[in-house]
Order: structure tokens, then C-alpha cells, then sequence
């Protein structure tokens, strides 16, 4: 994490760096305003990147020297098949739908959709304890 970490720290200083120089310049207030939070959003992700990176071990990512076999083995589980990204991204553009057209009934009902997407993703492998 702390490549990414680097990234963001980066990425935090080229906003606010660019919010002084297009403040001092351009003497754009909302300009300016949108770079400062800009680089305040970037700044909190980073930060959240050195928390995480002082929790975890190193990682093969986060060692100039390691080989590419480093990094082999078992990256995680992915679901094989699912088919609840489609009905999240139906439901997400039946949203969008909605607001563009400015239908409010229509908002409700893809909003219930989309929470009920978001459950099924994120609880398809979910099992219930065992009770023997």
C-alpha cells in the first residue's frame, strides 16, 4: 500500500500546488476552491492508504527489489459467474433513467432496486452459521 500511498501524496500535492498557482493567477474563486478540494479528497484517500500500510505486512509491490515470482500465488477469491453486476448496472441505469426525465416514483423504485443489488453482491457467499 505504500506505492499507493506515494501516489496519492503526489497526485495531494500537484492539486494544491495547481490551487495557489491558478488562485495567484487566474483570481477565480471557484477555480480555485474546486483544485483546494480536489486536493483535500486526494488527501484523505492517501491518507487512508498510510493506515492501511502500516497495518499490513510488505508487500511485493512495496519492495524496489523483488522479483516477479514474488508476487505469485493465491490473489483472492472471484466469483465465477454472478449475476447481480447486471442487475446492479440495470438498475444504476434505470436510475440514471429516472433522474434524467426527473421521475420521482420511478427514482423510488430504482433506488429499492439498486439497494437490493447491492445486498445480493455483496451477500451472494454469505452462509449462515452452523447450528449442529
Amino acid at each position: 500500500m505504500k506505492v499507493e500511498a506515494r501516489l496519492f501524496d503526489v497526485t495531494t500535492g500537484f492539486f494544491f500546488l495547481s490551487a495557489i498557482v491558478y488562485g495567484l493567477w487566474a483570481q477565480e474563486p471557484v477555480g480555485t476552491v474546486a483544485l483546494i478540494l480536489t486536493g483535500g479528497l486526494s488527501l484523505i484517500i492517501g491518507s487512508y492508504f498510510h493506515f492501511i500500510a502500516r497495518r499490513l505486512k510488505q508487500r511485493p509491490e512495496d519492495n524496489p527489489d523483488a522479483e516477479i515470482s514474488d508476487g505469485a500465488g493465491e490473489l483472492g477469491f472471484f466469483s465465477p459467474g454472478s449475476y447481480w453486476p447486471v442487475g446492479l448496472a440495470a438498475s444504476a441505469a434505470l436510475m440514471g433513467f429516472a433522474m434524467a426525465f426527473w421521475q420521482v416514483w420511478l427514482m423510488v423504485i430504482a433506488g429499492v432496486l439498486v439497494l437490493m443489488a447491492v445486498g445480493g453482491l455483496v451477500f451472494e457467499y454469505h452462509t449462515r452459521p452452523d447450528h449442529d
